[in-house]
């Protein structure tokens, strides 16, 4: 699948702010991981959700993470000399849920409320806006929290999942109260099975 990345501070999104079509909040995906820390006897598990954002907070969790490390690599040579012959077991950080992110697509090909994980990565987002540039195009433009990630993220094809599809009559609805807007006009005339009248905007 062809991806693309947006943001709510591009020229053409200033006037609706971090809205979506729907009128709610745009929101970034955000990717998850898990990691494995020795802990000293009777130490309890625990559950951490870490989220990974921008890539300043991933270099500062990567920093915090080291020195938990080299912590917990003290602790456990402390007890070991304390506790001879007992074995230390394993703390296991669970990843939760992935958040949700915003994902703009042609509603013709991708019905808003379409929901989808990119292989890759991880990240799963929902179909929640559209943009003019996508009606009759077969791309999936992934919202991102700033320039800068959606820079990095660039133009790629990357393997998706469709995990649940999105409503075609909830579609339709909201594009007849915009058909005034050419993209929308276009996007609804697919979606009512009008082909040829679609082809003819461009």
């Amino acid at each position: 699948m062809r991806t693309t990345a947006y943001t709510h501070t591009e020229s053409d999104h200033l006037t609706y702010g971090n809205r979506n079509a729907l009128g709610g909040e745009l929101r970034s995906a955000i990717a998850q991981a898990e990691r494995e820390l020795p802990s000293v006897d009777g130490e309890e598990s625990e559950n951490i959700s870490i989220a990974l954002m921008t890539r300043a907070k991933r270099i500062a969790l990567a920093k915090k993470q080291a020195r938990d490390k080299k912590l917990a690599k003290k602790a456990a040579k402390n007890a070991k000399k304390e506790k001879a012959g007992k074995n230390r077991r394993l703390v296991r950080f669970i990843k939760p849920k992935p958040r949700i992110g915003s994902a703009a697509s042609d509603w013709s090909r991708f019905p808003v409320g379409t929901t989808f994980r990119v292989l890759r990565t991880g990240q799963v987002y929902k179909v929640d806006d559209y943009g003019w540039a996508l009606a009759g195009r077969n791309t999936i433009d992934l919202y991102m929290s700033s320039k800068g990630d959606m820079n990095r993220w660039g133009v790629r094809h990357e393997p998706i999942q469709v995990l649940s599809w999105g409503d075609r009559q909830a579609s339709i609805a909201l594009l007849q109260a915009r058909a005034h807007f050419k993209h929308c006009r276009r996007m609804l005339l697919q979606l009512e099975g009008r082909h040829e009248e679609a082809a003819a905007f461009r």
